[in-house]
């Protein structure tokens, strides 16, 4: 590992943990020059996956192309870049099993708006909105209505009747 102030390739490691719920080890490095300290992650490599576009394009995927569509979403909203992280992750993890190693845009698509939905139904629906193309303001309030949960309006029934 070369150190990014100096260059220098001796280092030490001072402390190793595990990072992202286990799926990375992050390590914090002296370098042996400069004494400057840094931080690195070690993750396991993933084979290569190919996203299937609508027009039938392929396109290797991209964690940052995913990450920054949905920070899109979730501008100006209440939502933590660890939560967005924690929504990439697991998307990319629910991924990882996809057979011959290729996996439609709709398919990450409505995983995201999965995981949006359960975290602010706002950036949710500005998600759905883009995914679904939404041409008309009917197109979005069908999707709010989506949100609405059913209240129980369970009635007690009353003695003699």
């Amino acid at each position: 590992m070369r150190c990014p102030k100096c260059s220098c390739s001796d280092d030490k490691v001072i402390d190793s943990r595990t990072s992202r719920e286990g799926a990375a080890i992050r390590r914090r490095r002296e370098c042996l020059g400069c004494h400057f300290r840094f931080t690195t992650y070690e993750q396991v490599e993933q084979p290569k996956l190919m996203v299937v576009k609508r027009d039938g394009r392929r396109e290797e995927f991209s964690r940052e192309k995913l990450l920054a569509g949905i920070r899109r979403a979730c501008q100006k909203r209440p939502v933590s870049e660890e939560a967005l992280e924690d929504i990439v992750e697991r998307v990319i993890a629910d991924l990882s099993g996809a057979v011959d190693g290729e996996v439609s845009c709709q398919e990450i698509g409505s995983r995201v708006m999965d995981n949006l939905r359960q975290v602010d139904p706002i950036a949710y629906v500005r998600y759905a909105s883009v995914y679904r193309r939404f041409e008309e303001a009917t197109d979005f309030v069908q999707e709010v209505k989506k949100l609405e949960t059913k209240h129980d309006t369970l009635t007690a029934r009353l003695p003699g009747l």
